[in-house]
């Protein structure tokens, strides 16, 4: 594992790439991308399908971010439930974002096989219940898919969910048979191989320092520039001062996720009879699912102070103890984390600014298809074909309160709350 790119299981299950060479130079192009992850990657891609010159600039490695290091779970639907959409929305273009999200998932499936993407795609994806209070959410959640958005959502009783997840922990589930897990960094790595047969040039280790706007947008790096008439920021959590207006709306969150030792293929197998991919709906979420090679990839915990919660590594071994005691003799073999963005109301936050400058932020730990998705809606809508994007513009975002200096230690209090809250009741 080399220095320049985090250590986690993903990165060591893959053989390395070779580095892609920095940004040298000033260059002009159709379109300008900042950052290597799922977002800028679709979006790079569509756009040279469509006939366009695209360079991307990437300040690390491809899928350095959250893009390389997540759960790997390829989600229907978008951080917020669809309450938040109908809200703001109306129940007609809420269902328009739903509907746009269960293709996203078809169109990842779609890519995976078209370009012969090696990411190990398995469908299925529960979402199970602790508290009681917690199950009727769930199944008033699971009841509203099934009778306004047309959703093929099944409910499990616990002796259905027993039947395939061996936990005691969890009372009931919300079981999408369309949605499904990976290997994250499998994928982000296959999407730029992909971009680049298409023509797209990629830059490693090329940080953006400058985003000067304009007619003619220019992304500047210590050592060049891109010019275009049309600009794709997909920083995420990681634009580090370049676009206060958009940094103020998202927050940066560590989250964090371990590997444990392999299990061999019978053991993993009982562990969850169908290889579906599972999260729990507590405010503090634990995840899970196994891998190609039969290990448990358990995820949860989450850092709102900019640092990794103490002990962090037997903290997630006793959840994963909780959640499967027959593992009792097991640990991680690693652990690792990064960040995600979130918005204040969890929705997503995508949009344009001077008419040229296309962003997408505000995953909220929903990213994997959502992400191609806003890839693929930016694409369009610089091909003219912006009717989607004018949908997704239209939701409304406020900055998280505080400034730079508070708004960490206000996010950290209110989120101790809803963790209590979760002990309690």
């Amino acid at each position: 594992m080399s220095a320049d790119f985090p250590p986690s299981w993903y990165a060591s299950s893959l053989p390395e790439p070779a580095a892609l060479p920095p940004l040298r130079g000033d260059v002009q192009a159709d379109v300008a991308v900042l950052g290597a992850g799922y977002t800028g990657l679709t979006a790079a891609l569509e756009l040279a399908q469509r006939g366009y010159r695209v360079m991307l600039l990437e300040a690390q490695r491809i899928g350095w971010g959250a893009s390389g290091r997540n759960g790997g779970q390829a989600l229907v639907g978008y951080g917020c439930e669809v309450d938040e959409l109908e809200r703001q929305l109306g129940r007609d273009d809420a269902r328009h974002l739903f509907d746009w999200s269960r293709e996203a998932v078809q169109s990842m499936r779609q890519r995976i096989a078209r370009h012969g993407i090696d990411c190990h795609w398995v469908e299925g994806h529960a979402s199970v219940a602790i508290r009681a209070r917690h199950e009727r959410d769930l199944r008033a959640g699971c009841e509203h898919l099934q009778r306004h958005y047309d959703y093929p959502m099944q409910w499990w009783e616990r002796d259905v969910l027993h039947a395939q997840l061996d936990s005691p922990r969890y009372r009931a589930a919300m079981f999408d048979p369309l949605s499904a897990h990976l290997h994250p960094l499998a994928y982000a790595r296959g999407l730029a191989d992909a971009a680049r047969a298409a023509g797209v040039a990629i830059h490693e280790h090329s940080p953006v320092t400058r985003v000067q706007r304009g007619a003619q947008a220019t992304l500047h790096t210590a050592q060049g520039s891109v010019r275009a008439a049309h600009l794709v920021v997909a920083g995420n959590a990681l634009l580090q001062g370049l676009l206060p207006e958009l940094e103020c709306r998202v927050m940066p969150v560590g989250t964090y996720i371990g590997a444990s030792v392999p299990l061999g293929a019978e053991r993993a197998r009982q562990l969850i009879r169908n290889d579906m991919a599972v999260a729990d709906t507590a405010w503090a979420l634990d995840y899970f699912r196994l891998s190609h090679d039969h290990r448990l990839l358990f995820g949860g915990r989450a850092s709102y102070s900019a640092l990794p919660p103490p002990g962090l590594r037997g903290v997630m071994q006793r959840r994963m103890h909780e959640v499967f005691p027959q593992l009792a003799d097991v640990a991680l073999e690693q652990v690792w984390g990064g960040y995600v963005d979130i918005t204040r109301n969890r929705a997503p936050h995508w949009g344009r600014l001077d008419g040229n400058l296309y962003f997408a932020q505000g995953f909220s730990g929903h990213g994997v298809a959502a992400a191609g998705l806003a890839g693929e809606v930016i694409a369009a809508a610089i091909d003219s074909q912006s009717a989607r994007l004018d949908v997704f513009q239209r939701l409304q975002h406020a900055p998280f309160p505080g400034g730079r200096l508070l708004r960490m230690p206000l996010l950290v209090a209110a989120m101790s709350w809803y963790k209590l809250r979760d002990a309690l009741w």
